[in-house]
């Protein structure tokens, strides 16, 4: 039984060691780090510090949730900024 899965799985990489891999973006992590999947052989990239394509590895993916998490607190406290000015100004 493991033969014939190790063989289902080794259709999608020798595809995309062929005709190149068809990376979609899979998360937008910020406006400017996004991870991507191929979907064909599902490997996983990201964008590093240089905005070059790196692999996944769990140390980047730790590295992604912390940076999401603090750049949607940052545009949460941005946009209460900006609204509660705005709403300053009305009242003047």
């Amino acid at each position: 039984m493991k033969t014939t899965s190790n063989k289902v799985a080794l259709i999608p990489k020798m595809y995309c060691t062929l005709f190149g891999h068809d990376y979609q973006v899979s998360k937008n992590v910020t406006s400017h780090v996004r991870e991507y999947t191929c979907k064909t052989c599902k490997k996983e990239l990201t964008t590093n510090s240089n905005g070059n394509l790196t692999e996944l590895t769990p140390t980047f993916r730790e590295i992604n949730a912390i940076l999401e998490r603090v750049y949607n607190s940052k545009t949460e406290r941005l946009k209460e900024k900006a609204i509660n000015s705005s709403s300053i100004y009305q009242h003047v």
